[in-house]
């Protein structure tokens, strides 16, 4: 289970700081991913980390300007967001899963959590 948190209203240019934090430790082989709501019906892949090797991967939309990276102690994975743009509102949910499809597809079983949302004014 995930729980996210951290998210707010703020002005475009400003920062936030997500926290996804995990009941027990990630398998090192998963992916926690941070997603978000989008227009449509599927969730769209905003930043993922793959547990065991720390390795991170960006959709192009946030590349340069989100961070994601962990805490191993805490079970916790954040997602460090600068420079917001209005276009980044949107309610941030984590999920876990084995690939970049972890939005679209989590582990089996997995429940989504409540989402935190991020609000942009510009």
């Amino acid at each position: 289970q995930l729980a996210e948190s951290g998210g707010g209203l703020v002005q475009a240019g400003d920062s936030l700081r997500l926290s996804c934090a995990a009941d027990g430790r990630p398998y090192s082989s998963h992916v926690i991913g941070w997603c978000r709501q989008g227009r449509g019906n599927e969730r769209e892949f905003v930043a993922a980390i793959r547990w065991g090797s720390s390795r991170t991967y960006y959709a192009d939309s946030v590349k340069g300007r989100f961070t994601i990276s962990k805490n191993s102690a805490e079970n916790t994975v954040y997602l460090q967001m600068n420079s917001l743009k209005p276009e980044d509102t949107d309610a941030y949910y984590c999920a876990a899963g084995v690939d970049l499809g972890v939005c679209q597809q989590p582990l089996r079983g997995f429940t989504w959590g409540q989402g935190t949302q991020v609000t942009v004014s510009s």
